[in-house]
């Protein structure tokens, strides 16, 4: 059965390559929306995080009608800590449209969704995006893609890849650099001819690959998947199993079935080959599952994801602080919200500790990370997350690491100093290319030693500097780092901060705080540019006397604090250091609050 009114087809690219916008001129060019309906930019971004940082974190399904064809767009992120989502995401599709920056050309990310595609021989269609930047290099772009295609094994018809010229703001399209896009047609066009329809048997069994799950408070669990074989009706009874036998095959009832058209999900009675549809009703089904007919468990075999490479202890919150910003602060609440997100998230995964009230969290990298705490405080939980640890593996006997592949396009007069930079960091430097007035960099770096460097970096090349790192592979342990080489500024006591007492902190470093801020013993109040920690009192007031000097009544002058967001509260505490977050403040403290006990502690563990 070969479904010809269907298409599926995935969008990948780097970070920032113009994915979303592009999916939104399609849902235009396609009339998904009324003429007189507004619409958001990048409407498939919903996440307020997606929409305020202008990167999408969900792989997330549309579809447009073109020419009475039927084609089922999945919009997929494009960081690398979200890399999981791609590749599971890419068993439900038939093609994939690989977009490409105007000037940057291909970058990591590119590289990596690019391979996996490749090997699931999927056909592309390579569409050049920003074509109307003014530091377009149009021809270039051309080799380098031919290349990156060539380095990855792609077979004779993937070489052949038809190439597209857009502007996916403009909404606009042509076959030909030469030539101005008037509309999207050639897009669609391209896709109808070069991307195949889905076929498969539609009198067999019915067959269907879990490649997604959502969730919802009313019907629970919502399976999105791809029919592979035969046909699923409403109220159907089925047979859940799993390719790897981790699980024992139980039968269970499909009880509501969508599909998606344009934005919204659209309740269907019946589906064939080749659709991707929703279905609910089946308790504890997991993304790589399959769901059969009940004559008989004919499990797919399902892309195996990625192992994440760091880990956090996420924790509740036993601050003196506890429990007065958050919503949900028990270990119970805290519990349910990563297990319930690890089911979303194949990249992330959640295990118990020996204490009661804390869970160890491995995800793909530091960003991956801080969006599940970003989303968690958002929600109204309150918690606790230590310093990022790798995850270390034996190989053949030997510890190894993993290792990233760090990407950096800088000004040339900064070279030196992000040089010496890696240097310290362990970083190995195996390519070197200049750009005109810019360096091509690329290091192989121990994912640890990035902790902490992406605020240095930017520092380092007054802003100007663009940095892009993806996990590479896993070698032997390449010694010690040091990653931090400032101390922190601790509070003395508990109570409110003072301009008198922040004044007299400030020329010991950089403060994190305002006037007013209540703060309490052991909390990290500022940064100090020495190694060691010096505990500070931010509370101090000034003793009133009878006596007036010159200049005693002048205002005090307080230097702007620094206000430390998520990701760089991450990368700057320390190992005996933890991050204290809630909906509405993120603050840094000690592990051991008390000064004096924490002092001992330090001296015991000198003297070891």
């Amino acid at each position: 059965m070969v479904r010809n009114d269907l298409r599926n087809v995935a969008i990948i690219a780097h970070v920032d390559h113009g994915k979303t916008t592009l999916v939104d001129g399609m849902l235009k060019y396609a009339g998904t929306f009324r003429e007189n309906q507004e619409v958001a930019e990048r409407v498939m971004d919903s996440n307020a995080l997606e929409r305020e940082r202008g990167i999408t974190i969900l792989a997330k399904n549309t579809s447009a009608t073109y020419k009475d064809v039927k084609v089922n767009i999945v919009d997929t992120p494009g960081h690398a800590d979200f890399g999981g989502e791609v590749e599971r995401i890419l068993k439900m599709v038939n093609g994939v449209i690989l977009l490409v920056d105007a000037a940057e050309g291909p970058m990591p990310q590119t590289r990596f969704v690019l391979q996996k595609a490749i090997e699931l021989g999927h056909r592309i269609i390579v569409v050049v995006n920003k074509i109307d930047r003014p530091d377009a290099r149009l021809g270039e772009i051309e080799d380098e893609v031919l290349e990156l295609l060539l380095d990855l094994d792609a077979n004779d018809e993937q070489l052949e890849s038809p190439f597209l010229y857009c502007s996916a703001r403009q909404a606009t399209a042509s076959l030909s650099a030469d030539e101005e896009g008037v509309d999207l047609a050639p897009l669609f066009d391209t896709i109808l001819s070069h991307i195949p329809a889905p076929e498969g048997d539609g009198e067999g069994e019915a067959q269907m690959l879990v490649s997604a799950v959502d969730y919802n408070d009313y019907v629970g669990k919502i399976a999105i998947g791809r029919i592979e074989r035969g046909s699923l009706r409403l109220k159907q009874d089925v047979l859940v199993c799993d390719y790897h036998g981790d699980m024992t095959p139980y039968k269970s009832k499909i009880s509501a079935m969508f599909q998606i058209e344009g934005l919204s999900r659209r309740p269907v009675e019946s589906a064939s080959v080749g659709d991707i549809i929703c279905v609910s009703g089946i308790e504890n089904i997991n993304i790589g599952n399959t769901v059969c007919s009940t004559e008989g468990a004919d499990p797919l075999p399902f892309v195996k994801i990625g192992e994440p490479t760091i880990e956090m202890t996420f924790s509740v919150n036993t601050g003196p602080f506890a429990g007065r910003e958050g919503k949900y602060v028990t270990t119970r609440h805290i519990r349910d919200y990563l297990f319930k997100e690890a089911m979303k998230d194949m990249s992330l995964r959640v295990s118990e500790t020996d204490s009661a009230d804390s869970y160890n969290v491995a995800g793909r990298g530091e960003m991956h990370l801080s969006i599940l705490m970003e989303n968690m405080r958002r929600d109204g939980y309150e918690f606790m997350v230590s310093t990022p640890r790798i995850i270390y593996r034996e190989i053949d006997g030997v510890v190894c690491e993993p290792v990233d592949r760090a990407v950096m396009d800088v000004p040339q007069d900064y070279v030196s100093a992000v040089m010496e930079k890696m240097g310290y960091r362990k970083g190995e430097l195996i390519e070197m290319n200049p750009k005109g007035s810019r360096m091509h960099l690329e290091f192989l770096i121990p994912t640890r030693g990035l902790f902490g460097y992406k605020t240095e970096f930017l520092t380092d090349t007054r802003g100007e500097g663009v940095l892009n790192t993806i996990f590479e592979k896993y070698e032997p342990q390449k010694g010690e780092i040091q990653k931090r080489f400032t101390g922190s500024l601790i509070a003395y006591e508990d109570g409110e901060a003072t301009s008198y007492g922040l004044f007299n902190a400030q020329d010991r470093g950089t403060m994190f705080i305002d006037p007013a801020t209540k703060v309490y013993t052991g909390m990290i109040v500022g940064m100090s540019p020495k190694g060691d920690d010096i505990v500070v009192n931010v509370c101090k007031k000034k003793h009133l006397t009878a006596i007036r000097s010159a200049g005693a009544d002048e205002a005090l002058r307080l230097v702007t604090p620094k206000k430390m967001s998520l990701e760089e509260a991450i990368e700057f505490i320390a190992d005996d250091e933890l991050i204290e977050i809630t909906p509405k403040s993120i603050r840094l403290r000690k592990r051991i609050l008390d000064n004096a006990t924490r002092m001992k502690e330090k001296s015991k563990l000198k003297g070891n």
